[in-house]
């Protein structure tokens, strides 16, 4: 693979890419985007990855806003190594970080944002990474939530210590989660409330052209809850983005997005009753004509140079889903 170069690999990609009638789309997923570097944080991309992640797009394939994507699926007239760009949760760096570059490379998204979390609110997984950031002990005792003593001594056990504590906590009930989650946030002195974005950043992406689609209020597994609840976790979500922006929400993301695990039968079937027009999980593929438009796959390139990223997005055409 080290002696593909990228010029090569991009002769290589319309092969990935389907004939016209049976053209792929690849929709691509981000979270956040950090101004620079952070141990708790060491498999996000920064803002320089991001920005030759842009650049390679724009040089090589058809970026496209979701909804002229899926129209163009609908009719098989998708051009070749056609791609749309997304973002779950609802981070300030999204604003802060990746608009600029989006716009430099014009390049539409599609932002996903749970309603709940806007002006001040953060998200239980950072409640748990940022705690853990401030703690200095050697190890600490979770026993209480059925963990045992778990190291702190390095950077870098604090950060598994912190993820092994998000997978545990989350696909439990939601109160467990919550109970959990404040145990460790009890440890911490101060906590950040400015990590993702007010409702003047979401203005600030839709004057820019960009999507906004809906995420739940508060992200939770929605397979969790009973169903009333979640579809009042959709629905409210839905209708606080619109409220804000003033413009329909017409796709949605599955918190977490596995299927049969974080999101059932049951959710996709009650999305065209509450005004959606597409839906996307976190399931690996590409897709096509065919596909389920209720759960369209997405991937993550995570490679840190841009032939083994290449690479990785020829291979990801070719799981058609």
């Amino acid at each position: 693979m080290k002696n593909l170069t990228l010029s090569t690999l991009a002769r290589l990609l319309p092969l990935a890419c389907g004939r016209r009638s049976a053209r792929r789309l690849a929709i691509l997923i981000y979270h956040r985007v950090l101004a620079s570097g952070d141990f708790m944080r060491s498999d996000v991309v920064d803002e320089a990855r991001f920005e030759w992640h842009m650049e390679l797009l724009r040089s090589f394939f058809n970026p496209l806003s979701l909804a002229a994507a899926l129209d163009l699926l609908k009719t098989g007239d998708l051009p070749p190594a056609s791609v749309c760009v997304t973002f779950d949760d609802g981070y300030a760096d999204n604003v802060e970080v990746a608009l600029p570059i989006l716009k430099k490379w014009d390049i539409p998204a599609t932002f996903f944002i749970s309603s709940g979390y806007l002006d001040g609110g953060r998200m239980w997984n950072d409640t748990i990474l940022e705690s853990f950031r401030q703690l200095e002990a050697k190890d600490i005792d979770l026993s209480s939530i059925g963990m045992g003593v778990q190291p702190l001594a390095t950077e870098n056990a604090r950060r598994d210590t912190a993820q092994r504590v998000i997978d545990a906590l989350k696909h439990r009930p939601p109160e467990q989660r919550s109970a959990g989650t404040r145990f460790i946030a009890s440890m911490a002195s101060e906590l950040p409330d400015d990590l993702m974005m007010s409702g003047a950043q979401v203005k600030k992406l839709v004057d820019a052209g960009m999507e906004i689609g809906g995420h739940t209020v508060s992200h939770p597994i929605l397979a969790a809850l009973d169903r009333e609840e979640a579809r009042r976790e959709i629905l409210d979500g839905k209708n606080a983005l619109e409220k804000l922006t003033g413009k329909s929400v017409s796709f949605f993301a599955y918190p977490n997005g596995k299927p049969g695990r974080d999101y059932t039968d049951f959710h996709r079937r009650i999305l065209p009753g509450l005004g959606f027009k597409a839906a996307v999980s976190t399931h690996w593929g590409v897709s096509t004509v065919g596909s389920d438009i209720w759960q369209l796959p997405r991937f993550t390139p995570w490679d840190k140079n841009p032939a083994q990223f290449m690479l990785r997005m020829i291979r990801n055409y070719q799981d058609v889903q």
